[in-house]
Order: structure tokens, then sequence, then C-alpha cells
């Protein structure tokens, strides 16, 4: 699914309006009944229920009106705050005010209406927050953060209309007062600031309401960024042929460990066969192989020739290149080290690539942006970096990785000729021509070591199962993110290590082929 800024939102509306002969009035209706369509799915007959409904003075606050006039319709006791005076709404807005019932709403002002507030919107079953819109930014002030504040502490369930007040949509930036939402009924299209933090903390489940925009509409203005939905995930996974075999679903050659790091090589390799993946070779150190062969009963492992420090040599490149001819995908990286034997035969390996791959961890490190962008092969490349990892890559600050996201990745991505997944909070893709996704799943237990090993193996298994690269280090950290938050659930983020996410990615293909929600 398309996500928008603020920006991109605005030119689907002006030409929708201006161009399509879509009049604003009706995207403003659609967008009211839609949401108070969604509201009965979630609150059941609205007839037993009060609702408050706070407006702005703008076409957030006109969308508030169509809202509470189709849950009076519908029998609920709405009562209308319009935070300001009814002389300054106009266009569509006044339109709806009218509709209404003008004497019907509750003017609310520094002088007016405030003092019994608090104590009514507690006393709703629902909160409607229709104050700010998509457009806006910064900090809410005066009147309107001392009303977001009073929603905040009424304790009351709150659906955010498009936005929750006080979120910058495009950057998912609160700076001041802002609505914490149950829901969040937006237009349209979602938001890319709904998947930033502290975003995605703020808007609740998230509804995308049909107000009518025309499909060409969207692709006529050019929205580059997404978010997978569980039913995209499920409709792009390969399908498990009946009367397949372990070759049909894919062979994976994980190369990965040294000394102390057989835990990364355990992780990755069994992600990949957690994930599908029909046969998987580990190739590693051969000193450690007895201690891997006892720790991965279904894994096929592959002594290779090792350096003094027990880490995989450059003399290894003539047995991985001799493997590589007879799968389907490899994974390089988890817990390589970074010896200069190591570190050679990472630059041999990549050279000469032509087979879907996925680098992590120490691959990365023993690699300049150059060498990745020099290699023979235009087989699908998915590299994952870490923040740090990124940032030496580009030869930069961390920080300056971090305040730019997603302008860095796509950046990277054109310059390696390759997919790049940048983890983190959200986690984010990108291929060479700049489509990029935000990914919608995952919390902050997946912040401790080895949950990165994991990742590897799920998109190792997605492209031997022939997803193509973008797509395959998309759902693979959706995937991952999923089996991140059934964790959670069961043992809560604080404990959670990554053999807990392994444990999980079967629940989560499970749960996304069976058409189960996630947040959106």
């Amino acid at each position: 699914m398309k996500l928008v800024t603020s920006e991109t939102m605005r030119a689907i509306d002006r030409e929708c309006i201006e161009n399509r002969g879509i009049p604003g009035l009706e995207l403003m209706e659609n967008a009211g009944v839609g949401t108070a369509r969604f509201m009965e799915t979630q609150v059941g007959p609205v007839s037993e229920k009060v609702f408050s409904v706070v407006c702005g003075k703008g076409n957030n606050g006109g969308d508030g009106f169509v809202i509470a006039r189709e849950l009076r319709d519908r029998g609920a006791a709405v009562t209308v705050y319009l935070v300001g005076s009814r002389g300054d709404v106009s266009g569509d807005a006044r339109s709806n005010l009218e509709r209404f019932g003008p004497d019907e709403i509750v003017e609310l002002s520094d002088g007016h209406g405030m003092s019994g507030l608090a104590l009514e919107l507690s006393g709703s079953d629902v909160i409607v927050d229709a104050l700010f819109g998509t457009g806006f930014q910064g900090e809410p002030r005066g009147l309107s953060g001392t009303v977001i504040g009073q929603i905040r502490r009424a304790g009351r369930p709150v659906l955010a209309v498009d936005v929750p007040s006080g979120l910058n949509a495009t950057t998912g930036a609160a700076e001041g007062e802002c609505v914490l939402a149950h829901w969040t009924c937006t237009m349209g299209l979602p938001k890319r600031g709904f998947f930033l933090h502290p975003g995605r903390t703020l808007v609740g489940r998230i509804h995308v309401v049909d107000i009518g925009i025309p499909d060409d509409v969207i692709d006529a203005v050019g929205a580059w960024d997404n978010v997978l939905t569980t039913r995209e995930v499920a409709a792009t996974l390969p399908a498990r042929d009946p009367d397949g075999h372990k070759g049909t679903f894919g062979r994976v050659l994980v190369v990965a460990g040294s000394a102390g790091l057989t835990g990364a090589a355990a992780l990755s390799s069994m992600s990949a066969l957690r994930s599908g993946a029909g046969l998987v070779y580990l190739g590693a150190p051969s000193s450690l192989n007895d201690v891997l062969e006892t720790k991965l009963t279904e894994v096929v492992t592959v002594p290779l020739p090792e350096t003094g420090a027990r880490s995989i040599s450059a003399e290894a490149v003539p047995v991985i290149g001799e493997r590589l001819e007879s799968v389907d995908a490899l994974a390089l990286g988890p817990g390589l080290s970074r010896d200069p034997s190591t570190v050679r035969m990472v630059g041999e390996i990549v050279g000469g690539l032509d087979l879907p791959c996925v680098i992590d961890a120490d691959g990365l490190n023993a690699l300049s942006l150059e060498q990745i962008a020099a290699r023979k092969g235009d087989a699908p490349l998915v590299l994952t970096p870490h923040l740090g990892e990124l940032a030496r890559l580009m030869d930069c600050a961390t920080a300056d990785v971090q305040d730019g996201r997603e302008e860095m990745v796509r950046d990277v991505a054109a310059r390696a000729r390759a997919v790049v997944l940048l983890k983190g909070a959200a986690t984010v893709s990108s291929d060479p021509s700049g489509e990029l996704f935000l990914n919608p799943t995952g919390n902050s237990g997946l912040a401790t070591g080895g949950t990165g090993d994991v990742l590897t193996g799920v998109i190792a298994a997605l492209l031997a199962r022939g997803v193509p690269g973008i797509r395959a280090a998309a759902m693979g950290a959706f995937i991952h993110g999923l089996a991140g938050d059934i964790a959670a659930e069961r043992v809560g983020a604080t404990g959670m290590v990554a053999g807990d996410v392994l444990e999980r990615l079967p629940e989560s293909f499970r749960l996304i082929e069976g058409g189960g929600l996630v947040r959106i």
C-alpha cells in the first residue's frame, strides 16, 4: 500500500478537485461516512453510545461535523465541541457545520466552555479527535494545546480523524501535546509519519477510509513510499506446492561464524529453515563443525578452511564457489569476524557473485560501497546494515544516517546497485529505483543481539524461493517483526532474546497466510 507525506496528500486532493471534477464536499462526505461506519464495527450499535466530537476550524473539523451527523442519525448521543468560533469556519467545513446545526455546537474559547470540558469528555464512550489534520506542523499552542491535553487526560478511547492532532503526518514527530489514539481513520492513504517514531506509538490501529480517490491520481502524483499489509505479504508469498520436495522450496548456503560467534551462524541458518527453505547448508570454520553439528540437527554443515583465529580463510573461496553452483541463494556475514583473510574471502565471493544474496554484519564490514557496486553479476543483492554499518559504508556519522534515514537508504541503494534494508525503528528498505518500504511490525524487544541474524535467514529463504530483492527485504522485515510482536506478547519485550523470535517464525507465517490483521 502506498504511503504519502502531507505534501503528496495535498497534491492528490488538489488533482481530484481541480482536474478530476470531484467536489471537495463529496470527499469530505465520504470521509465522514466511512469513519462512522468503521466506528460501528469497533463499538457495536452506536445508538447505545455517547460520543464527544472535538473539531477544528479547517477541513479536518469538516470531517468531524460529518462524522457527528452520521453518528447522530444512527441514534448516538453526540456533543460537538468547536475549538474556536463558528464564524471562523469556512468553505466545505462551513457547509457541514450548517448541516449538523450550528446552534448545537459548543464553542470552546479561553473564556468559554473549558471549565467542564474534562468532565464531559470523561463521560464519553468515545472521543472523536477532528482538531488538526495532515497539514499540521510544529507544536500545538494556546487553546488547542490545552484541549489536546484534556483529550489525553480524559482516559477514554479516542478515534483520530486522518491523523492524531499534534502529530506531524510526514515525519512522525510530536513536538508538544499530541492525541494518543486507539484508532486512526486516515483518508485515502496511510501517512508516512504513522510508521516513524514516535508517531507509530500514537496512532493505534490504522484504518484507511476509501474516500473515492481514483487509482490513477495516486500514480500520476507519484507516491514512492510504501507499507506492506498482511494481505499483500500473503499474496506475494510463494505457494507451497503440495507435490513439492525439499529441492522445490529453495536451497540456501549460509557462510557465517567464527570462534565465539557460532550463535550468529546457528540463528541465521535455522531462520532460513524456519522461513520455508527446503535445504540449508552452513559453511563455517572447520574446527567449529562439531559444535555446530551438535547445535543444528536439521542444517547440513560444510567445514571450511580457516585462519589461525578460527575464522573462515580466503582459501575457502573455491569450496564456497563450488557449493554456490547447487544452491538458490547465499547469506553472507553473520559472525564472520574481521580477520584480514576473512575480509579477502568476502571480497572475492561478492566480486564474482551472480546469485541472489543477502549480506549482513561482518560481511558488510568487509566491503566498501565501491566493491559492492563493482560486482560482476546482476542477481538480486540485499544489504542489511544497522545505523553504524551504513554510516561506515557512507563514511559519515551515525547521527547523519539517523537524521536522514529514508533519503540515505535511497542514496546507498542507487550507488550500490542493491536493495538496502536499514534496521531500526522503523526498518526501511529501498531498491536502486528509489521505491521505499517502511515496516509496520516489530517492537523494542528486537533490540537485542542475534535478531539481525534471524532476519538474514528470513530474507535468504525468500530469495531462494524466488521473491524479488526489494520484496524479499520488505517482506522479510514484516515477517521478522511480526514474529517479534508475537514473542513480545508471550514473554514481554524486556526479556526477549533472538531465539524467541526464531521460535515464532512459523506462527508468523501461519498468521499471515491465514489473513490475520496486523496494525494495518
